[in-house]
C-alpha cells in the first residue's frame, strides 16, 4: 500500500512527536465499503431496479429508508468519498482490485444519479459510465450477410424471420412439460458445476414461473447461499432455453456467482460491499458475461447436443433427429446478437421510435414481432444494459482464453472461470 507521506508534527521543543501507526491496509477500504453500501441502498429508494440483491445488515437499509437522502445528497456524498479514496494505491493484487472495484462502482452510482436527475446520455456514454466498457458498433451489412446465409438454409417461402419461426416451432417445450425439462436441465448443470467448483453445502434455489415481464428469466439472490429463479412464460420456450436458463440463472451462472462472492469475499474476507448488488454498474457486465459464457463452459457444444438428444428432447416429447440441424441454425442466429445492441443504440439516442426499434429487431435480429416488442420493453426498462449479455460474454471468453482457459483445456477453463466468479474484477480489468 502506498500512501501520501504523513507530515511531521513538531512539539514546541522542535522535537518530532512520533506519528501513530498507519491503519491496516484494508481499514480505509472497509470504511468506504460500508458507506458505499448505504449509498447503493439510498439509490434504491429512488430507483426500484437499482438494488438487485442485498443481504447485509438490515439496520443499514432501515437507516436509509428513514433518512431517504435526495439524489443531490447521494451524489455529493459519493463524489466526496471518491475524491479522498480514489487516489490511494495498493500493492497486493486482490486489495488493488477491491480498490478499483469500489472506485468504478461509485463512479457508476454517480452517473446513475445524474441520469435519474435528468441528465441525458447517449447509448455509448451510458455504457461507458455505468458498465465500464466501450461498446462496439456493428453495421447492417454484417447482419445482412448472416441473414442471406440463413435465407439459403431455411426451407419454405416468406421472409427469413417467418421461416425461422416456423422452423423453431418444431422445438417448443410443451407447457405441461416445461417444469420437468427445466428441473432436469438444472440438475445436469449443477452436476457438471459441482464436479469442478466446491460450493457450500446449503446452497440451493427455488423456481417460479411468472408472466408479464420484460425478461425471459431472472435470478433474485437472497443471501445465505439461496436464490429465487423466475422463468417468464409469456412466450413459447424453445428447447435450447432449458440449458441456457439453467446455466445462466443457476449453475455455473448467477446463482454460483453470487454464492462464491458471498462465501469468498463477504464471509471469508469481510468485504461488505459485495452484500449489495447495484444493477446498473460494471458488476453486471461480469455477471451477465460469466452467466452466458458459463453455458459453454459447463456444456461444450458437442456434449450439449448429445445430452439434449438423449435426455431433454425425449422429456419434452420432441424428435431428437432434428437436434443437430436445430443447433446448426441457432449457431448462425447467434451471430446476429449485436443487432439488439444496435436497435437499442438507435432507439435510446432518439433516432428511431419504439415501433421502429421493434421492426429493426424483426428485420436484423430475426425476432418474432412478439419477442421484438418484449425486447423493446426491456430496453425501455433497462436501457444500455443490453450490452452486458453479448459484449460481456465476448470479454469474459477473451479473458479466460488469454489466461489459458481454452476449449482444448477444459480443466484450466474451469479454474480461470471460478477465479473470475470469486474476484472483484470489473470489465476494464479483464484481459483483452
Amino acid at each position: 500500500m502506498r500512501l501520501a507521506p504523513v507530515l511531521a508534527i513538531f512539539a514546541f521543543s522542535c522535537m518530532s512527536v512520533p506519528s501513530p501507526p498507519p491503519p491496516p491496509p484494508t481499514a480505509a477500504l472497509d470504511s468506504v465499503a460500508s458507506q458505499y453500501v448505504r449509498l447503493v441502498l439510498a439509490m434504491g429508494e429512488h430507483d426500484a431496479d437499482y438494488v438487485d440483491a442485498y443481504y447485509g445488515p438490515p439496520e443499514w437499509r432501515d437507516e436509509v429508508r428513514l433518512a431517504k437522502p435526495s439524489l443531490d445528497v447521494i451524489r455529493a456524498r459519493a463524489t466526496n468519498l471518491l475524491s479522498t479514496f480514489a487516489p490511494l494505491q495498493f500493492d497486493e493484487e486482490m486489495i488493488a482490485l477491491r480498490h478499483v472495484y469500489l472506485t468504478r462502482q461509485l463512479q457508476a452510482l454517480i452517473a446513475r444519479a445524474d441520469m435519474l436527475s435528468g441528465k441525458k446520455m447517449t447509448f455509448d456514454e451510458e455504457a461507458r459510465a455505468l458498465y465500464d466498457v466501450e461498446p462496439p458498433r456493428r453495421t447492417e451489412t454484417e447482419f445482412q450477410n448472416v441473414i442471406e446465409q440463413l435465407d439459403a438454409r431455411l426451407p419454405g417461402e416468406g421472409s427469413v424471420t417467418d421461416r425461422l419461426e416456423r422452423f423453431r416451432s418444431r422445438f417448443v417445450i410443451p407447457k405441461e412439460k416445461l417444469d420437468t425439462v427445466f428441473r432436469t436441465a438444472v440438475e445436469a448443470c449443477r452436476e457438471r458445476t459441482e464436479a469442478q467448483i466446491e460450493l457450500p453445502e446449503n446452497e440451493s434455489f427455488r423456481i417460479e414461473y411468472v408472466t408479464d415481464k420484460s425478461w425471459s428469466g431472472y435470478n433474485w439472490y437472497q443471501g445465505n447461499y439461496q436464490s429465487l429463479i423466475q422463468v417468464n412464460t409469456d412466450l413459447p420456450i424453445f428447447i435450447d432455453r432449458a440449458i441456457d436458463l439453467a446455466c445462466h440463472e443457476g449453475y455455473p451462472g448467477h446463482h454460483v456467482y453470487n454464492v462464491l462472492l458471498e462465501k469468498n469475499l463477504v464471509r471469508d474476507r469481510g468485504w461488505v460491499e459485495f452484500s449489495v448488488y447495484a444493477l446498473f454498474s460494471g458488476q453486471s457486465l461480469i455477471a451477465e458475461g460469466t452467466a452466458n459464457f458459463g453455458i459453454e463452459v459447463a456444456f461444450p457444444a458437442a456434449e450439449r447436443v448429445q445430452y439434449e438428444k438423449s435426455v431433454l428432447f425425449p422429456l419434452a416429447g420432441l424428435d431428437p433427429a432434428g437436434a443437430d440441424e436445430y443447433y446448426e441454425v441457432m449457431a448462425m442466429v447467434e451471430r446476429l446478437g449485436y443487432a439488439g445492441n444496435e436497435a437499442a443504440r438507435r432507439y435510446l439516442d432518439g433516432r428511431i421510435t419504439a415501433a421502429e426499434a421493434a421492426d429493426w429487431l424483426v428485420r436484423y435480429a430475426l425476432y418474432s414481432p412478439e419477442r421484438a416488442k418484449q425486447r423493446v420493453r426491456f430496453i425501455d426498462q433497462y436501457r444500455a444494459y443490453v450490452i452486458n449479455y453479448n459484449l460481456g460474454k465476448d470479454l469474459v471468453r477473451r479473458h479466460v482464453e488469454a489466461l489459458g482457459g481454452t476449449a482444448s483445456r477444459p480443466q484450466r477453463r474451469w479454474e480461470i472461470f471460478e477465479e473470475l466468479l470469486s474476484s472483484p474484477r470489473l470489465p476494464s480489468g479483464l484481459e483483452r
